[in-house]
């Protein structure tokens, strides 16, 4: 039962993740975009997550990790990109 249940899961985040896929690329705005390409981050989180319940496998815990973190930095520098413009400030002495 738990099996299928797994199956149904990855089934309903690929067809999700096809619906984000053509979020980025029609989207009317950059911030549509940037909003499904984090969600398409969490997505990649959820079928790691599902294929290391299928696997019995510990090893991929490590890549859920490094996927949360690279998504969280990338829309932070997305959003202060959209905010200010520039992700990196640098001071100018005059």
């Amino acid at each position: 039962m738990l099996e299928i249940i797994i199956r149904l899961a990855l089934l309903v985040c690929s067809i999700s993740m096809l619906g984000l896929i053509y979020r980025v690329i029609k989207g009317p705005s950059v911030p549509d975009r940037v909003i499904a390409l984090d969600a398409i981050g969490v997505n990649l989180i959820a079928i790691t997550a599902l294929i290391s319940v299928v696997l019995h496998s510990y090893a991929f815990l490590e890549i859920i990790l490094l996927l949360g973190i690279l998504a969280f930095i990338g829309t932070v520098a997305f959003a202060k990109y959209l905010e200010k413009g520039a992700i990196i400030e640098r001071e100018r002495n005059l």
